[in-house]
């Protein structure tokens, strides 16, 4: 897929960021910086405009009754993404889980429909519900639930500078919405969780 990013843009408008600061952009070290911020936004913005539920649909397979098991748990996905408000970095791990409908879904391919979708300007809340509606859409699956903890660096790096702060949102799906599956679910993410401590 080519890159959305529009490099030449983006360096203009880094060297005149720097200028704003009251920087050189011309100065030794601040020379190639505006190559490096495009190629880092390259990478940080890869997933805007791509399809994460085709992503889950193509990473199916059928699977019989007796293949499925009830409740698939994924736990510890790494994900980095770009808060939409301050366009600084927040890191985590997604915690994933589904009940199989008629498909499986490659375990791989949980952390490509995860990097799609953190790969663009978002919101933790936001992403946690957009995974959660690709991998239901792409999978068909009975119920998905998806925990997100991450730590953002708007709030470590600024303002109060909370330092050891993340948050986690929930988001949900199907049968692992009603309060039982959603327990159920949540308890399987924190026993891995534990058995890590």
């Amino acid at each position: 897929m080519t890159s959305r990013v529009d490099r030449a843009r983006v360096e203009a408008a880094v060297r005149e960021l720097l200028a704003a600061i009251g920087e050189d952009p011309d100065r030794p070290g601040l020379a190639r910086t505006p190559q490096r911020v495009a190629d880092s936004y390259t990478e940080f913005f890869a997933g805007i405009g791509v399809d994460a539920s085709a992503i889950a649909r193509d990473g199916t397979v059928a699977a019989e009754a007796h293949e499925r098991g009830r409740l698939v748990v994924v736990r510890d996905v790494k994900f980095r993404s770009v808060c939409e408000h301050h366009l600084l970095p927040f890191l985590g791990v997604a915690h994933l889980a589904y009940a199989p409908g008629e498909r499986l879904i490659g375990l791989g391919t949980l952390a490509r429909v995860v990097d799609a979708l953190a790969s663009r300007p978002q919101l933790q809340e936001r992403l946690g519900e957009e995974i959660v509606r690709a991998v239901h859409d792409g999978l068909g699956a009975r119920g998905v639930l998806v925990v997100l903890d991450a730590q953002h660096q708007c709030v470590t790096t600024r303002g109060e500078r909370q330092t050891g702060s993340t948050t986690v949102t929930v988001a949900a799906s199907g049968e692992l919405a009603d309060a039982a599956g959603r327990a159920e679910a949540i308890a399987l993410i924190g026993t891995g969780a534990e058995a890590d401590a």
